[in-house]
């Protein structure tokens, strides 16, 4: 029998992938990410499907928003997915394709997929063939965070419409047998978590940038201390040396 993993052995995978530090305020965000799909992996009722993916992918990407050096994020989501023993690219595959089908369907074709009428298929049947194919689902919080993702993406311009986005997250949720006023409630901790990470990324930029003006504000006096020590030296100089018509 197979030992479950722990919360420790999935960190120091993560750490041991990627080395590099991360930016305070962004540590906080990988790591309850990490945790969160460490916790989910090791259900037996867990099963990794294209919505679940997408969620993850969008949560990543919309947290990490803004990070620096930017070049550490790929190794960053390459570390948390493996360290749950699983592949970078198959998230952003299962992702990339569920978006794809989202932006050239209306909101009643994503139902329609879901709840897997006649005539839906492609990348959104599959998702909808996992949910449907009678074993047990463990929803979670970053399965309504990629169906809302997609609920945005579709042609309906529900794109910041709260309250019609809302409604169809209760019909959706419906169709799925999804816990639906927990469902509401993650996405509204979702959302306004972005906020607060967004206020927080600001209040962070304009710290290095008061920082960045002190230290030009004291190169520049140090630069003038040094340019005021110098004349004065010279001066010093010029007025101990002998006159040319000094006798002696």
């Amino acid at each position: 029998m197979n030992e479950i993993r722990t919360v420790s052995e999935t960190k120091r995978t993560f750490y041991s992938l990627h080395q590099r530090p991360i930016n305070a305020i962004y540590r906080r965000v990988v790591e309850e990410l990490m945790v969160e799909m460490h916790l989910l992996s090791v259900s037996v009722d867990f099963r990794f499907e294209s919505i679940y993916a997408l969620g993850v992918v969008t949560a990543f990407d919309r947290f990490m928003a803004g990070y620096q050096p930017d070049r550490d994020l790929g190794s960053i989501f390459n570390a948390l997915c493996q360290s749950v023993g699983g592949n970078v690219d198959d998230y952003r595959h299962r992702a990339d394709r569920l978006l794809e089908a989202a932006k050239v369907a209306s909101a009643d074709d994503l139902a329609a997929a879901l709840n897997r009428a006649e005539g839906s298929g492609g990348a959104l049947r599959e998702a909808a063939d996992v949910l449907a194919n009678g074993q047990p689902f463990k929803y979670s919080r970053l399965f309504g965070i990629g169906l809302y993702t997609l609920l945005e993406s579709t042609t309906s311009d529900l794109a910041g419409n709260a309250e019609q986005i809302k409604a169809w997250i209760d019909r959706l949720g419906t169709t799925l047998n999804l816990p639906i006023e927990k469902l509401q409630k993650d996405l509204e901790l979702y959302r306004g978590n972005l906020e607060k990470i967004a206020q927080a990324r600001i209040t962070y930029e304009d710290m290095l940038e008061a920082e960045r003006r002190k230290r030009e504000q004291r190169a520049l006096e140090k630069a003038a201390a040094a340019e005021a020590k110098a004349a004065s030296e010279a001066a010093s100089e010029s007025n101990a040396a002998p006159s040319p018509a000094d006798p002696s």
